[in-house]
């Protein structure tokens, strides 16, 4: 049977809630940007992130009772020669324009504030280094991590509370500056009262497929429903069988994967998820659909496993097969879409792919999840210079540099403006765009990073396993409960 070690980590009394949509009428204005900016004049440049100091903006407004004043008690001199000590995950592209724009804001910030950056590898070295830290005198001042390991440093009085930043009159964001974000980005980081950070990357996973070969299958248009996916995926599987190779015969359908987000994903088609008042969940009549759709789908020869486990080893096979039609469907996040390019590049194959949710009975919805900027406790000045980086990180030309390098979200609609270029170029990644009024955020708990591969875990377990979809989940919750102990 599934079983994961005990732990004596205790759950917080907080509830996951599906975050609104009120965005949805902003965000789709902007996407049909993306297609008619070709037409349209160049967008004027949104203004500098860098607001004015207090003495400035005094000698521009004459009347005293309009100049803002800040609530924060830090005048501008005393940001001149502070360090900010920022350590991140990230390795590769993400890494390098990461540092290259720390060192852009080195040289042009008006204060003097000098940001280091340094990598920690991964999330998970992060967070155990980040939790050693926290009672040392050398900790740092800013930490990209994800919002459940900032709801875990917070319960240790590890996190700065960002509500006073954002709003300061003097320092902070306007308000159409906060409407700017998607509500599921902003309210991630949201705790009560108290902002743990600011998004800092974004992502999703999503359905690669092959329309070009679904059509020739005798398929118009994407599986909208668990059952038009399984139509199509046991008609790929078919076309195997159908030629003399028994080698071959597993072939054709959905290409599993067994990431936490993927299976995350599937419950959320079938209106399920892992949480259900204000604890975890999975037992549930939702996700025992989802599990068991999956699962039959695997019986049934319409979807396959590979032999590979090492990450690497999977990601470069994964993107073969979907380009080489071993696969009519396959899973990926917004960060494989260059590789799964790439494949189709390097064959070549002329097939037309893009990404469509998960289908099940629920309605069209993804799971966006990622990174944040958090600030650690430091002293006035030092929460100040670290809030000023953050807020010049997100405005929306270094934002634009980031979708362009990354193929993260956008985590501003403004900086839809700037990239019309690269969406043009990359509709797969417009069609991601294009679902985020309806997606939903990864439960705002900080044992979400002990839970999170219990449901990785149990749903590979399914799958190489005899156990039905109900004795899994029902195991599963048993693991969980033994990790709140």
């Amino acid at each position: 049977a599934f079983r994961l070690p005990r732990s004596a980590f205790r759950l917080p009394r907080s509830a996951f809630r599906v975050l609104p949509s009120a965005f949805r009428v902003l965000l789709s204005a902007f996407c049909l940007l993306l297609f008619l900016s070709a037409c349209a004049p160049t967008p004027q440049a949104a203004p500098s992130p860098i607001v004015t100091r207090a003495a400035d903006a005094a000698t521009a407004t004459p009347a005293a009772t309009s100049v803002p004043v800040s609530t924060l008690g830090v005048e501008a001199e005393s940001l001149r020669g502070v360090t900010v000590m920022a350590w991140h995950p990230w390795f590769g592209v993400e890494a390098s324009l990461f540092e290259t724009q720390a060192a852009d804001f080195n040289a042009a910030n008006e204060w003097g504030i000098t940001v280091l950056t340094a990598g920690q590898s991964n999330y998970a070295e992060l967070f155990n280094n980040v939790t050693a830290s926290l009672a040392a005198p050398d900790k740092p001042n800013l930490v990209i991590g994800l919002p459940e390991q900032a709801l875990f440093w917070d319960e240790r009085a590890g996190v700065a509370d960002l509500s006073p930043y954002v709003n300061d009159p003097v320092w902070g964001m306007s308000a159409d500056e906060i409407a700017d974000f998607p509500p599921v980005f902003w309210e991630q980081d949201q705790a009560g009262e108290r902002r743990l950070g600011m998004p800092a990357e974004r992502t999703t996973r999503m359905m690669f497929y092959n329309q070009t070969w679904a059509r020739e299958l005798g398929f118009s248009a994407p599986p909208a429903t668990a059952e038009e996916f399984r139509k199509q995926a046991c008609a790929a599987n078919a076309s195997f069988r159908a030629n003399a190779d028994l080698a071959d015969d597993a072939f054709g359908g959905w290409l599993v994967d067994t990431d936490p987000m993927t299976a995350m994903s599937w419950m959320l088609a079938f209106d399920g998820g892992p949480l259900e008042g204000e604890g975890y969940r999975f037992h549930t009549p939702a996700n025992n659909a989802a599990f068991r759709f999956v699962k039959t789908l695997s019986e049934a020869g319409c979807a396959f496993q590979l032999t590979e486990t090492n990450p690497t080893d999977f990601a470069t096979r994964r993107a073969t097969d979907f380009a080489t039609r071993r696969a009519l469907f396959v899973t990926g996040g917004l960060e494989d879409l260059a590789a799964q390019s790439r494949a189709f590049l390097t064959l070549p194959s002329a097939d037309e792919w893009t990404l469509i949710p998960f289908p099940g009975t629920g309605g069209e919805t993804m799971a966006v999840y990622g990174s944040s900027f958090i600030v650690m406790p430091s002293t006035d000045a030092g929460q100040l210079a670290t809030w000023l980086f953050v807020r010049w990180m997100l405005s929306t030309e270094n934002q634009a540099r980031w979708v362009q390098t990354t193929g993260m979200f956008p985590l501003r609609a403004s900086t839809l403006n700037l990239v019309a270029d690269y969406a043009a170029a990359h509709p797969q990644w417009v069609e991601a765009v294009k679902l985020l009024p309806r997606a939903q955020g990864t439960p705002p708990l900080a044992s979400w990073r002990q839970i999170r591969p219990v449901l990785g875990d149990g749903f590979d377990f399914m799958f190489r396993g005899n156990e039905q979809a109900m004795v899994i989940l029902a195991q599963m919750d048993t693991a969980v409960q033994d990790l709140m102990k």
